[in-house]
């Protein structure tokens, strides 16, 4: 008798509560189901495409799809959906309030909550992401799946954004060094040019060199001619003292140019060799920023070609489905799992009584 006393308030009173509930006030959920996956296109340029060197595109990245399939369930993923439609509208239903979500919830029970009515199943092996999404009415439950997708295809938006900015974010640092020193190096040029009011001393000693070849040609001319008068004249003929000033004269000025070129003392800051040593260093300083540049923008340029070739995309093989029948709750199938548990915990409970009792 006591058996079957326990046996009704264990397994019957509880599993008709249950089956009671299931069918008279739980209220028909409806699901949406929904399937994509994540892809990586890769564009080949017109040289590859021509050449037929690659493919026009590859496979989806797995590791695209994991970081998906751990965001669906993620509060920041509750948050934008709660934001857009509003769950507490959706799924608090005072009628049933077993499956339905509690007023003044925060965001944690949503969370919980949302781990109920949205159910992810992910395929490792094809990388594909299905959901099932339930509510109390099939617009909603279609319109939550949606706002799912759309808020999916942002976060993969952002993960090619941000992609595309760590590929090109170093050669770009790079491009605007290479930049900022080739402006010095043609600052310090045009400073050099302002200072000494010489544009090119390199050119600017080839014209004094010139004029210094023609002067040491034209007091050889003086020579000879003096030469020439001192063994015809006369002792103190004018002539001679003519030609011994014009060579005094072409000799003082091709010490005077010499001088232009360099000073044993080293005291003249404007001296040519001074001049031509600062400038050979500042052209040298420049040719190597420029050279740096033109080899930062290549990369650059490479860098943008390559992260621009490079795009994500969700693409989904099943668009949000609206139900036209109710599928959940499972009655059968709680009612099944419910009388299975009690029947199971209530034999375990009896075996443990009459093992106790005949150990006295």
């Amino acid at each position: 008798m006591l058996l079957v006393l326990a046996f009704l308030l264990w397994v019957v009173a509880p599993f008709s509560a249950v089956v009671w509930y299931l069918y008279t006030i739980a209220d028909d959920q409806y699901a949406s189901y929904v399937g994509f996956t994540v892809r990586t296109e890769e564009v080949s340029s017109g040289i590859e495409v021509l050449g037929g060197i690659t493919e026009l595109s590859s496979g989806n990245s797995s590791k695209d799809s994991d970081i998906l399939y751990k965001f669906i369930s993620s509060r920041q993923m509750v948050e934008a959906v709660d934001a857009e439609l509003g769950l507490e509208s959706i799924y608090i239903n005072p009628d049933d309030p077993v499956f339905g979500l509690k007023e003044d919830s925060t965001i944690e029970d949503k969370q919980d909550y949302w781990k109920r009515v949205v159910k992810v199943y992910y395929d490792t092996r094809s990388e594909l992401i299905e959901l099932r999404v339930v509510a109390f009415d099939a617009i909603s439950a279609q319109q939550v799946a949606q706002a799912i997708v759309n808020e999916s295809t942002r976060i993969i938006n952002d993960l090619t954004a941000i992609a595309r900015e760590d590929t090109t974010r170093y050669a770009r640092e790079e491009l605007d060094r290479t930049i900022a020193r080739l402006k010095e190096a043609r600052q310090a040029i045009n400073t050099f040019r302002a200072r000494t009011q010489i544009v090119d001393p390199l050119a600017d000693t080839q014209g004094h060199l010139g004029l210094l070849n023609n002067l040491q040609t034209q007091l050889a001319a003086a020579l000879i001619e003096l030469d020439m008068v001192r063994q015809t004249a006369r002792a103190g003929d004018p002539r001679i003292t003519q030609g011994e000033r014009r060579v005094q004269v072409i000799e003082e000025r091709i010490a005077e140019e010499r001088k232009r070129f360099g000073s044993e003392s080293e005291t003249e800051d404007d001296t040519y060799s001074r001049l031509v040593g600062e400038y050979e260093e500042l052209a040298v300083e420049l040719e190597f920023a420029n050279s740096s540049y033109l080899s930062a923008l290549a990369a650059y340029d490479t860098a943008l070609a390559e992260a621009q070739r490079k795009s994500r995309y969700l693409a989904a093989y099943v668009n949000p489905t609206l139900a036209e029948s109710a599928e959940y709750p499972q009655r059968v199938l709680i009612s099944a799992l419910t009388l299975g548990a009690l029947l199971l915990s209530f034999l375990i409970m009896t075996l443990a009584y009459y093992s106790l009792r005949d150990r006295r």
